[in-house]
């Protein structure tokens, strides 16, 4: 071999070698480079076969690279699209199709199913040939779920039965779905940018918009039922949410409000009251709607210091009108009167129906007989004027009178039932005297009277004597022992009976002025003892009971903070408020409001002898009271009577839903404790626990209590 050749082989092996040295090269960092893709990318060859994968597509599998070459590359596909996903690798590889770029699902080593987007293109050198496919897969599970997302709540706001509505934070519309459109008849784009103003009704108040911004601003949410106004011009009803959507500095960005139309329901419910509070025929109040205005009207009378009349009144001849002309002449004949007595009445009056001929009427702001004489005349003119109604003859006229009783409150300070008996009782008078005429209800029991009024100057005279005394009933939670606290009931020390319960002067005072002294007097007495109490060491909660009359009495929660300031030291939150839970559901809004007022200082209330009076849910969430007494007629019996327990049980079930705390009068031995503490009710008080003692007594009781004495006998 010639020098020249050899010199040429070397250089040329030397070009060979520098140039595999150079591919070698360029391969790594081609290779570095789609590791460092975030998508995987993988060669396939023309027999479907994976030739070169980069590192994300093993990991986007969960297999080792070298397990990746040689696989088919169906085989990561989803089991179920195999046939198809061949198909189309075996159409992009023929040039069937330019490029596949489309999203699919893909399966992992360990089975677990994923959505990816797929982008596959035929592979060829530089003479055209064909090599396979190169693919990029990138996994858009994330994606997928966000528009699941987006689609079902789409869904859910195309397709809800609710109306929604969204504001921005200024109060303009930026959307609404379906049902907003079927409810209140305004097209979509009709209300985009409005202000919900446009469907406000004349019926709600300004006050009532303040209310609801002002809820949504302190509480982010708010719920009631209104009314607005449709497109074309109708009222309707409608149960509606508002809530605030915030970002994540506490900056509101929208409103969202679902309603739904309760316009039909609210016509039942006003069709259910009509049947429940009228009378069907002449349509006037029945029974129950007048026992209500009679009672509102006792309390205004109470509050103005004024008068109102109760007015029985019964139709004279009326049985030989049903009996000569028959009942249908006899309705025409009721319906036409009740019309005219009603409109000889004033506005503010009552005519109700009770039943055949009679009917009552309810008079009020008066202050004398003599103000309803002139409305008890046109009663009876109005009763005795002719009628003409059809009979089978063809029409006649008939005419009835009416005789009338009346009584005055609160001259005749009855109940309202009895108030209508004496009402009752005077109207037989009027027939018996002859007809046509009205007689007032003679107080004949002056006796009774005059023994009531020296009653009071009795205890008048015991308040001025300091013959009242308060003892104290411990409050403990049996659960875990402690001492919660002490009721504060008051006895009268009297000179020549001994030691008196209140049911023996209490009940001559209901109603009377000189019970709200007393009242005042009590919780006075116990904040002062609170005082001395904490003096010694002793801090002990006390709950006094307060009536009704004292607690709507004008300017108490005033009174209660006087009092509060003439004992500094102790805590408003350390006294409780009891209330008899029969009175205060005499007058719910005003008793709601002095609890309100009284709690704003820090005093707390609880419905005293609860499940007694007449409860409802309505009561239970519109009074704020704290605590529910469990009254001791049931607790006392429900060892035996299955009655009494399921009672026990339900008022401790609604204390909790109703987020109120419950105790037990009552509790008379430890099996009837340990019942109570089966169903819940931990804190409780009875002779079984500790009797009413003198206040001097409290402090060593309290210690015998905590160090660890027996607390049942």
């Amino acid at each position: 071999m010639t020098q020249s050749l050899k010199s040429s082989l070397d250089g040329l092996e030397q070009r060979v070698a520098e140039r595999t040295h150079a591919l070698a090269a360029r391969e790594l960092v081609v290779r570095q480079v789609l590791d460092a893709a975030p998508i995987a990318i993988f060669l396939v060859d023309m027999s479907g076969r994976i030739t070169q994968a980069n590192a994300h597509t093993a990991e986007l599998f969960g297999r080792e690279p070298d397990a990746l070459l040689g696989m088919e590359y169906v085989a990561l596909v989803d089991p179920n699209e195999v046939e198809l996903r061949r198909a189309k690798m075996l159409a992009l590889m023929n040039g069937d199709i330019a490029i596949v770029d489309l999203d699919r699902r893909f399966v992992r080593a360990n089975g677990e199913g994923f959505w990816a987007h797929l982008t596959g293109k035929l592979l060829c050198d530089a003479d055209g040939k064909r090599l396979g496919l190169v693919g990029a897969i990138a996994d858009i599970s994330q994606r997928k779920l966000a528009e699941e997302k987006l689609q079902l709540a789409a869904s859910v706001f195309t397709h809800a039965r609710e109306g929604i509505m969204i504001t921005d934070a200024a109060g303009t519309i930026v959307d609404v779905n379906d049902t907003f459109t079927r409810i209140t008849g305004y097209g979509r784009t009709e209300v985009i940018g409005q202000n919900p103003r446009i469907l406000k009704s004349s019926r709600q108040s300004a006050d009532f918009y303040t209310a609801m911004w002002e809820q949504l601003g302190q509480c982010g949410h708010w719920t009631a039922e209104y009314w607005n106004r449709r497109k074309g011009g109708d009222e309707y009803a409608e149960m509606q949410t508002i809530s605030a959507v915030h970002d994540e500095a506490g900056r509101v960005q929208h409103y969202v409000a679902l309603f739904s139309d309760i316009t039909a329901q609210k016509e039942h419910q006003r069709q259910l009251e009509q049947v429940a509070h009228y009378d069907p025929l002449t349509n006037l109040p029945n029974r129950v709607l007048l026992a209500d205005r009679l009672q509102q009207g006792m309390r205004q009378a109470q509050r103005r210091q004024g008068a109102l009349a109760v007015v029985y009144l019964d139709l004279d001849g009326f049985k030989a009108v049903n009996d000569t002309h028959g009942h249908d002449a006899g309705d025409a004949v009721l319906v036409t009167l009740a019309q005219r007595m009603r409109d000889a009445l004033r506005e503010s009056d009552t005519l109700a129906r009770l039943g055949g001929d009679e009917f009552v009427a309810v008079l009020i702001d008066l202050t004398a007989l003599s103000d309803c004489v002139p409305l008890l005349s046109r009663l009876l003119g109005a009763a005795s004027s002719p009628v003409q109604v059809p009979t089978a003859e063809g029409p006649v006229v008939v005419q009835v009178s009416a005789s009338v009783g009346v009584t005055m409150y609160p001259q005749d300070d009855a109940d309202a039932d009895l108030l209508l008996r004496h009402a009752d009782q005077a109207m037989y008078t009027a027939k018996q005297q002859g007809k046509n005429q009205y007689h007032v209800f003679d107080l004949a029991h002056d006796a009774a009277i005059q023994v009531e009024r020296e009653s009071v100057v009795r205890v008048r005279a015991a308040m001025a004597n300091h013959e009242f005394v308060l003892h104290y009933q411990p409050k403990v939670n049996m659960q875990t022992g402690r001492v919660i606290g002490a009721e504060a009931l008051i006895r009268w020390q009297h000179p020549e009976q001994g030691l008196l319960p209140p049911g023996a002067f209490l009940p001559v005072l209901e109603g009377h002025a000189l019970s709200i002294e007393l009242g005042e007097w009590v919780i006075r007495t116990a904040l002062a003892q609170m005082q001395a109490w904490q003096g010694m060491g002793l801090l002990l909660p006390v709950s006094v009971n307060i009536g009704a009359l004292q607690l709507q009495s004008e300017g108490f929660p005033a009174r209660l903070r006087v009092l509060l300031g003439e004992c500094p030291s102790v805590l408003p939150a350390s006294l409780q408020l009891e209330v008899l839970e029969s009175r205060a559901l005499d007058d719910m809004a005003q008793v709601g409001s002095a609890m309100a007022a009284c709690q704003a200082i820090g005093v707390s209330f609880a419905l005293d002898d609860f499940g007694t009076g007449y409860s409802s849910l309505t009561y239970l969430k519109r009074l704020p009271a704290k605590v529910l007494k469990i009254d001791q007629t049931f607790v006392r019996d429900i060892l035996d009577d299955p009655g009494d327990l399921a009672i026990v049980n339900g008022v401790v079930g609604l204390a909790k839903a109703f987020g109120r705390d419950v105790i037990a009068e009552g509790v008379e031995t430890r099996a009837h404790g340990d019942l109570l503490l089966s169903v819940g009710c931990e804190n409780a008080q009875g002779h079984g626990i500790a009797k009413p003692m003198p206040a001097t007594k409290v402090p060593d009781w309290v210690a015998g209590w905590l160090s660890g004495a027996n607390w049942l006998a």
